[in-house]
């Protein structure tokens, strides 16, 4: 690609971060309505938490007051750290039996009561016809528009699927976007809004194809790391332009278990790359030029991409690894500066400018100054990890990086013998 279209991406990939993480909207309300086929009556026992419906969907499990003052303890089939329910302790005011409530979280066994502070959830139930208007609203001060676009959705899901339990008596599931279909059907996506960037012919496709396939390795590696940390459950999400993401099925209960899951997307493509290497040297040794070639791609835009995720960055894999295992703010610095030193170092043995490196640097920089501070702060503090498992992933961790490092300049020097 050429500087303009590589500072093309790069500041679209930052305009994105910081419109989804970082810009400071203040308090929203989302509010959506829905005529539902079903009695008022009906209708308030399903969403009123403690009607004898409100277990309609499978959310809550169990909600029984605790005083005369609005006060409920809610318990959730949502998995907590400990793998047991979450409990909710909600308080609820304006309630008008069979009309309306509001209710507030007082707190939770999974998130931080900070994270409470500006939320509040109403509904209204109005009739209309033969059937009832359901109105919710969701308010909450939003830093980023991620979470507000998340719940704007997730709203207008729970309408759908209550209009469809209303029909049907039935409660289904899941839904179009988390569906494998669709997530393949994002990667398409993806791959093509990269397609330009690499130049809209046979070989820009095919290079737009190998980042959306190393894109998909490396959060394969996320989603067997939580498996192998008890997750029952585990997914990808593809977010075209910006990559993908792995969500696990619970929260995090330790910070072996956070340092462990953010290395082993990094960590699952070191087995792959030097084998890629194999494949693609042998291919050339037997005269297959293109393959050669195609896999020396792969492995290139696979070692790249993963020791850019090292980088230690705030959100990226790098940083939540440093921070889980560095005792302290001096040693996270001496270690931020030292992992981010050898990146460069690797850039420039890879016979890249000093000025795209330093550019490279900056933009490392502002994108961990947008995203610091941005996660959700536990209810509890993780379990503290042990030294031995400081030094075991630290360790880890610098095999990936030299894996990954060594991948680079490889790919560069098959480039500039080419």
């Amino acid at each position: 690609m050429s500087p303009i279209v590589t500072a093309i991406l790069v500041a679209s990939n930052l305009g994105l971060i910081f419109l989804l993480m970082t810009v400071p909207l203040g308090l929203r309300t989302v509010r959506m309505n829905r005529l539902i086929a079903m009695d008022r009556e009906r209708l308030w026992q399903a969403l009123w938490p403690l009607g004898s419906d409100a277990g309609w969907s499978g959310e809550i499990l169990s909600a029984q007051p605790l005083d005369g003052d609005g006060v409920a303890r809610i318990m959730l089939s949502w998995e907590g750290r400990d793998g047991k329910p979450i409990e909710r302790r909600a308080r609820f005011d304006d309630v008008v039996e069979g009309s309306r409530f509001s209710m507030r979280v007082l707190d939770d066994t999974a998130l931080d009561v900070s994270f409470w502070k500006d939320y509040r959830e109403t509904a209204e139930l109005v009739s209309e016809g033969s059937g009832t208007r359901v109105t919710l609203g969701q308010t909450d001060r939003y830093r980023g528009a991620a979470f507000l676009v998340f719940r704007y959705f997730a709203m207008r899901r729970e309408l759908s699927k209550l209009q469809r339990w209303a029909v049907t008596g039935q409660y289904r599931k899941g839904g179009w976007f988390e569906h494998p279909l669709s997530q393949v059907g994002f990667a398409v996506l993806s791959a093509l809004i990269l397609w330009p960037f690499f130049g809209l012919h046979l070989g820009g496709l095919a290079l737009a194809a190998i980042l959306t396939s190393v894109v998909a390795l490396h959060e394969l590696g996320h989603m067997a790391a939580f498996r192998l940390m008890g997750h029952r459950k585990a997914r990808m999400i593809f977010i075209p332009l910006l990559g993908g993401i792995a969500i696990g099925g619970r929260p995090y209960n330790s910070r072996f278990e956070v340092a462990f899951v953010a290395l082993m997307g990094a960590g699952f493509s070191a087995f792959l790359v030097p084998i890629v290497i194999a494949a693609s040297a042998f291919a050339s040794g037997e005269g297959h030029k293109a393959a050669a070639a195609l896999l020396a791609a792969l492995a290139g835009c696979a070692a790249l991409f993963n020791i850019a995720n090292l980088v230690p960055v705030w959100k990226f894999d790098g940083g939540q690894v440093l921070r889980q295992i560095c005792p302290g703010p001096v040693a996270l610095a001496l270690a931020s500066f030292f992992l981010l030193s050898a990146f460069l170092a690797v850039g420039w043995r890879a016979g890249f400018s000093s000025s795209f490196l330093l550019a490279t640097g900056a933009v490392f920089s502002i994108l961990s100054l947008l995203t610091m501070g941005s996660g959700v702060k536990p209810r509890h503090e993780l379990e503290p990890i042990r030294m031995v498992d400081r030094f075991a992933i630290a360790g880890a961790l610098l095999a990936v990086f030299i894996i990954h490092g060594c991948g680079v300049l490889w790919a560069s020097a098959q480039l500039f013998s080419a």
